[in-house]
């Protein structure tokens, strides 16, 4: 079983974890249980961070919640189950929905429901997912 053992990591402002992803701001962090997040990934949780329970996070994505480019700030939110593909960037004020998947190399600069499959730059929804099934392969058109 792949969690079966899960401590939540020791995390230190602007060190890697033991995992080898980097949090700025990790008290207005709130990492929830089974979080699985990939190597060279990136946290920015300057205006809060919230990341529920079995959310997976893809190596080398960045979250964001200030954007010094746009002057952007808001909390962001991945909500329960949810799972960002490697290399994508979650701006600030953004919450992906329960169950959703955000494709690889995706943008998210937008709100994305639950129970969805979205990916693209900028991001964009293309399917919706059957939230009672267990079986990857039964995405609704």
């Amino acid at each position: 079983m792949r969690f079966e053992n899960w401590v939540f990591p020791d995390i230190k402002d602007g060190e890697m974890t033991k995992y080898n992803w980097l949090v700025q701001h990790p008290q207005k962090l709130s990492l929830g249980y089974k979080t699985d997040i990939g190597a060279f990934s990136y946290i920015n949780a300057e205006y809060e961070v919230q990341i529920e329970d079995d959310v997976q996070i893809g190596s080398h994505c960045s979250i964001y919640s200030v954007s010094t480019i746009d002057n952007k700030q808001g909390r962001v939110v991945l909500k329960k189950n949810c799972r960002i593909g490697t290399h994508s960037v979650v701006m600030p004020g953004v919450t992906i929905g329960a169950n959703s998947i955000i494709g690889a190399f995706s943008f998210v600069n937008k709100d994305i429901p639950d129970n969805v499959i979205a990916y693209g730059v900028p991001v964009r929804v293309v399917k919706a997912i059957d939230p009672d099934s267990k079986n990857p392969d039964s995405i609704g058109d």
